[in-house]
């Protein structure tokens, strides 16, 4: 069941992205070319994945989450290409094959974050009958937050600032809830809004959040130690060679894994009293670290 909601919301996601990228006029045909190379790479779409399934979960309709799932992977898109550039991280290879500064060149990587940025908020602020403006306003608060200072590009600077130095734990889980985790948040969040959900619920379902975005980063540094590159879809071992702080090198291999199940664990509990059939995402979150990419 869950290998088939993956691939369904994998395939629906891809097709809003596909058909909105398509749209866009042909006076820039080289950035056109380079976001669609970026966002559509492949992946298994996780923040999507988060939107439409907590969203349905609760009772909102796909067609209504649309939006918000290809907002995220726009967004998520966007700091991968920059993530990628020589003044961040410089990897020639995301998903197996030539990011997007080597497919392209560095100015049309710049500009094509830039650009799948700002689609992500043109694609949320969308007309709706069924997503109301106040909804429509909390989302892009939402995602502007989790995106900006206060989340991903935040928790990037941290990463950035702490190579080369050894950080504590509590610092590193710091860095990986706004860099990785922050997203995830938003993903659960948008559907949240999207599904009108009551405080109780909203509660619950932000508990899960965190704790499976955290788990997501645990096991993205195990699998750096343990998966091949043909697994990974980059160079294995790119975190060691950029001499970075990772939960493997603070806590052991054994210890990470041992971290990532109780973040799980943690997550799971969370869905305990939720009203709601919550076996989809309970598998989803067991397969966050299970999965070898």
């Amino acid at each position: 069941m869950l290998a088939q909601a993956i691939e369904k919301y994998q395939q629906r996601v891809d097709n809003v992205l596909r058909n909105k990228l398509a749209e866009l006029d042909d006076t820039a045909p080289e950035l056109k070319a380079a976001m669609t190379h970026g966002a559509l790479l492949g992946g298994k779409r996780i923040r999507p994945f988060m939107v439409y399934s907590i969203g349905e979960m609760l009772g909102a309709k796909i067609e209504h989450l649309d939006n918000a799932a290809a907002a995220i992977e726009c967004i998520h898109a966007y700091s991968l290409i920059h993530d990628d550039l020589p003044a961040m991280d410089d990897d020639a290879l995301r998903r197996g094959q030539p990011t997007v500064h080597i497919a392209f060149d560095e100015a049309t990587a710049i500009l094509a974050g830039d650009a799948l940025q700002t689609l992500a908020f043109e694609l949320i602020c969308q007309p709706s009958d069924d997503i109301t403006p106040p909804q429509q306003l909390a989302m892009v608060t939402a995602l502007a937050k989790a995106s900006g200072y206060s989340g991903m590009c935040g928790g990037q600077a941290i990463d950035l600032s702490s190579t080369n130095k050894r950080i504590n734990l509590e610092q590193l889980t710091q860095l990986h809830n706004k860099k990785t985790g922050a997203l995830i948040s938003c993903a659960a969040e948008l559907a949240l809004i999207a599904a009108n959900a009551n405080q109780d619920e909203q509660n619950m379902i932000r508990e899960f959040a965190a704790n499976i975005g955290l788990a997501f980063q645990v096991q993205d540094d195990i699998l750096d130690i343990t998966a091949s590159t043909e697994e990974l879809g980059k160079p294995q071992g790119s975190d060691e060679e950029a001499n970075k702080s990772t939960f493997p090198r603070l806590l052991g291999l054994d210890g990470a894994n041992k971290c990532a199940e109780q973040l799980i664990n943690d997550a799971l509990s969370a869905l305990a009293n939720l009203t709601y059939n919550s076996q989809l995402i309970a598998d989803f979150a067991r397969y966050i670290i299970a999965r070898r990419l």
